[in-house]
């Protein structure tokens, strides 16, 4: 589920997976999909000192609230509006708590996944930037500072809340931790995934 995280320039902001048949992420009203932020956290590890890094990715944007839908009423099966409510629908909250684990691959498909949130937003270029120091991350129109990013990375790492299923990690994320291990740039210095 979706993690309050600290920004910089709006306050606490939600960021995670939203629904365990699906590997898209969601920050506030952008969703994106975990192997392409993985793809940029590998690419910004591949930086040096000194080096600012910029990137992009395709997502989605729901201007409207109501097109969103709302998490809460959607994993209680009470609303089923909106894009996270629509997916709920097809894949309802498991009524076993042991269930309740991150798919390594989920039934929610990409194509899919696309097909329902383009009812309720438009397909956008995401942007990310790093900062050459380091200290300062951009997603979009949010500004993290290193170590609330740092926290970011970890919780796609472990598979957010509740973590991925049967302990593993998927091969993007795998990825990911070999390059964060391997760089030199400063926004991940002292990085730990523990």
């Amino acid at each position: 589920m979706p993690l309050a995280f600290e920004s910089l320039n709006q306050g606490s902001v939600a960021f995670g997976f939203f629904n365990i048949e699906s590997d898209m992420l969601l920050l506030e009203n952008s969703f994106f999909f975990a192997d392409d932020f993985c793809e940029l956290l590998a690419g910004a590890a591949a930086g040096k000192d000194g080096e600012a890094y910029d990137d992009s990715r395709t997502g989605y944007m729901i201007h409207d609230p109501a097109g969103i839908g709302d998490l809460a009423g959607a994993i209680h099966g009470m609303s089923h509006e909106g894009f996270i409510g629509e997916l709920y629908r097809r894949f309802p909250f498991p009524e076993d708590p042991e269930a309740f684990r991150q798919k390594l691959e989920g039934l929610a498909g990409r194509e899919l996944v696309i097909s329902l949130i383009g009812k309720y937003g438009g397909e956008v270029e995401i942007p990310f930037h790093i900062d050459a120091d380091g200290k300062e991350v951009r997603i979009g129109g949010l500004r993290f500072d290193r170590s609330v990013f740092q926290e970011m990375v970890r919780y796609v790492w472990h598979g957010g809340y509740p973590r991925w299923e049967y302990d593993l990690t998927p091969w993007y994320a795998e990825e990911m931790k070999k390059a964060v291990a391997r760089s030199t740039h400063p926004v991940y210095e002292g990085m730990k995934f523990y």
